[in-house]
């Protein structure tokens, strides 16, 4: 059973009861309803939201602070409690988010192609909703603004599944969300929460395609397997970001100085975060000093593979640095630690991406415009940088409003998954009483 917590524990109460596959059934026919409201009637859902947040700052925040006090008592990394951590800063994003998305033009309805046929009949592809999504995720409370506000502007209904870390912080936003719909005349049905933190739940969530059309995974690489591994439902992975920038022999070595403090140290957290720097011999020996002073002023450890390790160790004497283990250049960091290596040409940094990466953000900082059509035509990654920070890689950044996640497979969405990721289409096809001869 998926039960309501109960207020005298001192969480929200959300305004569902009943087994999974009844969430199911209420979040199919609310898809449904969905369908049928006009784009201003959504726009003036997401409006809804956007107020009541501010509205209910206290109360949210109240709850934030609650989780946050059982994570730091758990012992979570400082990464997560950024993660987890709301602000009246951070809340206020979420409701000027929300309103961006409701500003945005709305795909639902609009015709990808049309042509007229030899006939006489005109086919075209029409966008649609794609039904209902299930959105695993971890540590993110303000992932579950993000997804309600996308979800509702492209008509879809969704049931979400956060973390046990943040369970008060999404009962509140959830009840907040929930009770806005109501206000407005929309199905409260549209975006559930499970607020069990029974992880078999994870598993039957997986496996509700009678209900359920999509899931979405977003945390580390154990979810992406299991969900994989478990779910009979199309699943679109992604977010897990070991992410690299290579600076070029023809690159601005001040100038990327920048990108890489920026790509590293400005949300260590997060998955288009800088994990590792891969630098061209021929300006390592000027560079890698310039780098180990700023990494050392940034509070940015480095693990350094050869002769790397050795530059950083002799000339960058108040640098933290590490000789890289095995499998450190495998890892998405998620902290203040960047892996540095040294490497031949173009051609080297290449192979190490595809040896180490997650093909989600990867960039070369350059000078020569033919090093960087070669990188940019061999890597694969769901987003490639020519001189710009990593972290980039984002929804509100690519001007699609917020966003569900970053897919780096290749299969219906690539990189951030805005609006028109959250559609799929129909056929339509228009005769004049016609009949196939």
């Amino acid at each position: 059973m998926v039960m309501v917590v109960e207020k005298t524990v001192g969480l929200p109460q959300s305004k569902q009861t009943g087994t999974l596959e009844r969430m199911g059934q209420r979040a199919r026919a609310a898809s449904r309803r969905l369908a049928a409201f006009s784009t201003d009637a959504k726009n003036a859902a997401l409006l809804a939201i956007a107020e009541r947040l501010e509205e209910r700052m206290a109360t949210i925040l109240a709850a934030n602070a609650q989780d946050m006090a059982g994570a730091e008592a758990r012992g979570l990394s400082s990464a997560l409690l950024d993660r987890l951590l709301l602000t009246e800063a951070r809340v206020h994003a979420l409701a000027a988010d929300t309103r961006k998305v409701a500003a945005l033009p709305d795909p639902v309805g609009a015709d990808i192609e049309s042509r007229l046929l030899p006939n006489g009949m005109r086919l075209s592809k029409r966008r649609i909703p794609i039904g209902v999504l299930g959105v695993i995720y971890e540590a993110r409370p303000n992932v579950t603004i993000d997804i309600a506000a996308l979800s509702l502007k492209t008509g879809n209904a969704v049931i979400l599944r956060g973390g046990s870390e943040t369970l008060r912080s999404n009962l509140a936003l959830v009840e907040t969300i929930q009770d806005a719909l109501e206000a407005v005349g929309f199905p409260v049905d549209a975006v559930q929460y499970i607020d069990s933190p029974d992880r078999a739940l994870v598993t039957q969530l997986l496996r509700l395609d009678a209900y359920v059309d999509m899931i979405i995974p977003r945390g580390g690489a154990a979810l992406h397997k299991l969900c994989r591994e478990q779910a009979t439902i199309p699943v679109i992975t992604g977010g897990i970001g070991v992410c690299h920038l290579f600076v070029d022999e023809s690159a601005d070595l001040v100038r990327s100085l920048d990108i890489i403090e920026n790509a590293r140290v400005q949300r260590p957290s997060v998955c288009n975060s800088c994990d590792t720097v891969l630098v061209h011999r021929a300006v390592a020996r000027q560079f890698l000093p310039m780098l180990g002073e700023r990494m050392a002023r940034c509070k940015v450890e480095m693990r350094a593979a050869g002769e790397a390790f050795a530059l950083l160790r002799e000339h960058a004497p108040g640098a933290v640095v590490l000789e890289a283990g095995p499998d450190d250049f495998d890892q998405e960091w998620m902290a203040l630690i960047l892996g540095v290596k040294i490497v031949d040409n173009v051609e080297e940094a290449i192979q190490h991406i595809y040896d180490h990466g997650s093909e989600h953000s990867d960039g070369i900082l350059t000078n020569n415009i033919a090093n960087a059509n070669r990188f940019v035509e061999a890597i694969n990654s769901s987003a490639v940088f020519v001189n710009a920070s990593t972290r980039f890689n984002d929804g509100g950044q690519f001007g699609l409003g917020a966003e569900v996640a970053v897919s780096t497979q290749k299969l219906h969405a690539r990189g951030p998954m805005g609006l028109e990721e959250l559609t799929t289409y129909k056929w339509v096809c228009i005769g004049n009483w016609d009949v196939r001869p």
